[in-house]
């Protein structure tokens, strides 16, 4: 039975990959066709490769290990989790009250953090306490930094779940580093420009590069469920080099600066669902390193996000990049709801970065406010002036309404020496922009049922 399922599954997959090889003439009949043959085929082989992992049903509480309300857990939870681990998995449980966490938890294989209803974790924002520095990718690039609020490395088997909340408290002190990281930032930056060895890429004490809140480095088989967090002192949920991701039921809610909700870099196999998401920055950005650090690293593959719900304020509810230098490819995003003070879907890079994006599906998406609608930009924000320009190609947009775009409702600027190719746009209405289209460098861009305030789109609309 096994054995047939995989060779099902080989079958399915070698059709996704003739089907992913477009024709010359990239036709309305083409485009509906492989949008169809991608929500029906490629999606559920994509989640039959996504499975949740399984807890031993052992139980470790970490008030049997000394931990009080409103005293520091921190050594309760990791004398947990390593009991938990070394025997043989299961919960380490926090239950209901609010502990004050004076530095990093790290989690490992086979070990699930469930914070019960009612149960807070309340991280401190003294840097020290989140020495030594522990292996990490910053905005992109490989180093090692102060450790992430959560962390694990090379973990298989391992979740955060339950009802209760982590506080990163970063209004307290993490975001006055934003205000300082300029300069760590440019050294770290130019380091991977110049592949200088990941070992001497060594940040922490000294230096002003913000945690994340949660990343897990070259993990598999992860669970993140139910709970909520806020505050964090930089990305929000930060999964790396990892493969088999769900995450399902979060709450994610806003900190202060550089606070992006779900950002899923260079991972494989990915489902967030029925997330809600209110932050400052992007909601969720899909990721693949930086620049040259990533070139010769694994890039992102795999990713289904639905019925999630998206409210920022400077960011985008839902975007790709602007790290993605290693690459990022099948992407399935559906019925989901967006509430932007800037940018409702966002695909960003710009000349530095090189990689590509390709085979991107978007539907059934509502859109109540936006500055501007459905961006695709290749002169992002922090050019370095380099010259390796990203390859856009095979986008589906499908089923998408705007009530009001202020700014621009579509926005399509290629390179021309490297136009963006194969987009389909089809029923895609706005009611209401002052700017209804603006496409420039590109080739075999499509557009169907699309109505902007009021009026059709017309085809010669489309720039070379």
């Amino acid at each position: 039975m096994f054995r047939h399922f995989i060779l099902l599954l080989a079958s399915v997959l070698s059709q996704i990959h003739l089907m992913a090889q477009p024709p010359a003439d990239f036709s309305a009949a083409y485009a509906r066709k492989r949008e169809k043959q991608a929500w029906k085929t490629d999606v559920p082989a994509i989640l039959a490769q996504i499975n949740v992992p399984g807890f031993a049903n052992r139980k470790h509480t970490i008030s049997d290990f000394g931990a009080r309300p409103g005293e520091d857990a921190r050594a309760a939870i990791r004398q947990a989790v390593e009991a938990c681990h070394r025997n043989g998995g299961g919960r380490v449980v926090v239950p209901a009250g609010t502990y004050p966490v004076n530095g990093p938890i790290h989690l490992l294989s086979h070990v699930n953090l469930h914070l019960e209803r009612g149960a807070v974790l309340k991280f401190s924002v003294n840097p020290a306490d989140y020495l030594p520095v522990v292996k990490v990718r910053w905005e992109g690039t490989v180093c090692y930094n102060y450790s992430p609020l959560i962390y694990a490395y090379q973990a298989e088997n391992v979740a955060i779940t339950g009802e209760g909340l982590i506080d990163g408290q970063t209004e307290l002190f993490w975001h006055e580093w934003k205000k300082l990281q300029e300069p760590d930032k440019k050294i770290l930056r130019q380091m991977g420009n110049d592949t200088i060895p990941e070992k001497d890429r060594v940040f922490g004490e000294g230096h002003r590069l913000r945690p994340d809140g949660i990343q897990f480095y070259e993990c598999k088989n992860i669970l993140f469920e139910d709970f909520s967090i806020k505050s964090s002192p930089f990305w929000t949920i930060h999964p790396v080099f990892c493969e088999n991701v769900t995450a399902r039921r979060l709450n994610i809610q806003r900190g202060t600066t550089n606070d992006d909700g779900f950002d899923p870099e260079s991972c494989k196999n990915v489902l967030i669902e029925n997330c809600r998401f209110d932050t400052n920055d992007d909601c969720i950005a899909v990721k693949a390193g930086r620049d040259q650090d990533a070139w010769k690293r694994p890039g992102t593959e795999n990713i289904v996000v639905r019925n999630c719900t998206f409210r920022t304020e400077v960011g985008s509810g839902f975007c790709i990049g602007s790290e993605m230098s290693g690459g990022v490819k099948n992407v399935f995003v559906e019925n989901c709801t967006i509430e932007s003070q800037n940018h409702a879907l966002n695909f960003k890079c710009n000349r530095d970065r090189g990689g590509f994006m390709e085979r991107i599906f978007v539907r059934n998406v509502r859109v109540s406010s936006c500055k501007y609608g459905l961006t695709f930009t290749t002169d992002y924000h922090s050019w370095r002036g380099n010259h390796f320009p990203t390859r856009y190609n095979d986008f589906y947009l499908s089923n998408i309404s705007l009530n009001e775009a202020t700014e621009a409702c579509l926005k399509v600027t290629g390179l021309p020496e490297k136009p963006i190719t194969r987009l389909w746009f089809d029923k895609i209405v706005c009611l209401k922009t002052p700017k209804p289209a603006d496409v420039k460098h590109t080739e075999q861009v499509l557009f169907h049922a699309v109505k902007i305030n009021g009026a059709a789109l017309e085809m010669d609309v489309v720039g070379k």
